[in-house]
């Protein structure tokens, strides 16, 4: 196989990394907020099973959620699966284990705003829901991104863990292209990828945070 073919095919495993990447951040990200709301809760139950559920994700590997949400429909309900499910699988594991690290980094961003900020923002005349979009929430952001820019970068390098699930994204294609032709290139080109790719988030990310920053 010449170097060409294999970037080709590396190229087009790099493109679903990025899709796997993308969807992930688009539902886990507001999906992460409703979840930190439900930790935050005055309600005990709502408290308690949204405490249960943060622990559960970010106790156990992603590889074996992954797992559990392909397999599970299956066996517990005795419903078929198919090709077409195993995206659907992969984006509902990442959204849900996801989810639950951006509602921790959101709850403790949420908390440590000053309780002069609430009380400011109430003796402008705004109600609850306005406060918090208008006043707390930006100052959040503000304040979690570095946080969410770790988890995004990690996210970059966990769409490998898709091969769990015989999707064939980047490292996929990689082990099977090194298989095939005995050759270590394609985890160099690979690695390559990764790597550019995780520069692009962070130099996005940092771009960002300067922007929102302060003392910009």
């Amino acid at each position: 196989m010449s170097f060409s073919v294999m970037l080709e095919q590396l190229c087009s495993g790099m493109l679903r990394s990025m899709e796997i990447f993308f969807l992930t951040l688009l539902f886990s990200l507001p999906l992460g907020l409703l979840i930190a709301f439900g930790r935050m809760s005055k309600n005990i139950i709502i408290r308690t099973i949204v405490k249960v559920y943060i622990s559960v994700m970010r106790g156990t590997p992603l590889m074996l959620q992954l797992l559990v949400v392909y397999f599970g429909p299956y066996y517990l309900f005795g419903m078929s699966i198919g090709g077409s499910y195993r995206f659907t699988a992969i984006i509902l594991g990442f959204s849900l284990n996801y989810a639950a690290y951006f509602a921790e980094i959101y709850r403790s961003g949420i908390e440590s705003m000053p309780v002069g900020q609430y009380e400011a923002a109430q003796v402008l005349g705004y109600g609850k829901g306005q406060r918090f979009v208008r006043i707390i929430f930006p100052q959040v952001v503000k304040r979690i991104l570095p946080s969410v820019t770790n988890e995004v970068i990690t996210l970059v390098k966990d769409t490998s863990l898709s091969f769990s699930l015989a999707y064939a994204e980047m490292f996929t294609i990689a082990k099977q292209i090194a298989a095939a032709q005995t050759n270590f290139m394609p985890f160099v080109v690979a690695a390559v990828f990764y790597y550019v790719f995780n520069l692009v988030v962070a130099v996005v990310m940092e771009t960002i945070e300067k922007k929102l920053s302060y003392y910009h």
